[in-house]
């Protein structure tokens, strides 16, 4: 039996903020009359509907008022105390969700985790909560993959897939956990502009085992994995760490250097596990933004039920970064098929990384 995703569960901060809304404030607080324009068509044509957020206003009230009537924006140490606080509640609650969904599977069998996040640092880490507010045993392996991005979520699946192939007993949890609103930033760069109207707050939680899956349950099989450049894209996605939170370049040209290159990709990593594009039944497409799903879309000529997952989270939740493509997972398993259809799963982050995997539904 290959290594299976046996359950994912999501978690997201209370309060849903209206895209519309924040679209509104976002350029009540606008320096001129181009950039008001600017900011009235990313959000109309963002394709999300709500997004969650760990701080208050979606960032109405997270900035400070001074005496001259400017706002001020919290430094990056205010920005990660936040982090502190929130990731742990967040995380935890995405933990305890996982355990109750994972049937089968009790608290003192996982042997592993492997946590994910790019938007806040501290230590003890999640990884260590994880373990002493869930019940793990004191000897799980412990491990975490920092700063990567969206495509975080794969290197973390990977490592889950490896540890269960070394050791037919192992049971591996994976969360992936990000408050990306907490970087939002005042100013009038367009990058910056383009990550305020897509980022939002979530975590998800994924429990890999290579254990057959039960009777009537279906699992997400890891059958391959593959990583991929695109160096010509090096620098229009990148995160550093500012004054003022995380500062992030994204260029509105990502979307169409991922369609100019992600078909040879994906033919690459299909080919090495001996499938063709028209034996998938869904693509896993990480929503970054709705051009990145249109020009993937196009790239590969999916029709438009395959990308519904990716459209569907984009639309609901925005872009979370490394947690998002486990949403996206979560729904096609727990969608009801008959056939033990592939599933073709792909992230992008920094570098410009394009991260790949080939899964396969299977039925107990």
């Amino acid at each position: 039996m290959l290594p299976s995703i046996h359950a994912i569960a999501t978690a997201t901060p209370d309060i849903a903020y209206d895209q519309k809304e924040v679209g509104s404030w976002m350029q009540e607080l606008a320096g001129d009359n181009q950039q008001r324009r600017i900011l009235k068509a990313l959000y109309r044509s963002s394709g999300i509907a709500t997004r969650h957020s760990v701080i208050p206003g979606f960032g109405r009230d997270f900035f400070i008022q001074g005496s001259n009537g400017q706002l001020a924006e919290p430094g990056t140490g205010a920005r990660n105390d936040i982090y502190t606080r929130e990731a742990r509640k967040l995380g935890l609650k995405a933990g305890h969700a996982l355990l109750e969904k994972a049937a089968g599977f009790t608290p003192t069998e996982i042997t592993h985790v492997v946590t994910a996040s790019c938007t806040g640092f501290f230590n003890p880490g999640l990884d260590y909560y994880l373990v002493r507010e869930l019940g793990l045993p004191t000897s799980t392996e412990r491990y975490h993959l920092g700063f990567m991005g969206c495509y975080a979520a794969f290197p973390a699946l990977r490592m889950a897939d490896q540890f269960c192939r070394a050791n037919p007993e192992a049971v591996v949890l994976v969360l992936c956990l990000e408050l990306c609103s907490l970087h939002i930033q005042l100013g009038g760069r367009e990058d910056q502009l383009l990550a305020n109207a897509l980022f939002a707050d979530g975590a998800a939680a994924a429990l890999v085992s290579a254990r057959p899956p039960r009777t009537g349950q279906t699992v997400l099989e890891l059958e391959r994995f593959q990583s991929a450049l695109v160096p010509s894209g090096e620098t229009d996605m990148a995160w550093t760490v500012g004054d003022k939170g995380f500062d992030i370049a994204l260029s509105s040209y990502v979307p169409k250097i991922l369609g100019a290159n992600i078909g040879g990709v994906v033919d690459e990593l299909l080919d090495a596990g001996g499938s063709r594009r028209d034996r998938i039944g869904d693509w896993a497409v990480h929503p970054g933004g709705k051009s990145i799903i249109d020009q993937v879309g196009k790239a590969l000529q999916l029709r438009p039920e395959q990308l519904e997952a990716p459209r569907a989270v984009l639309r609901d939740f925005g872009n979370m970064s490394s947690a998002t493509i486990l949403f996206v997972l979560q729904r096609l398993l727990a969608e009801s098929h008959s056939a033990e259809e592939q599933i073709c799963a792909m992230a992008f982050g920094p570098g410009l990384t394009v991260e790949l995997g080939l899964l396969r539904r299977r039925r107990g």
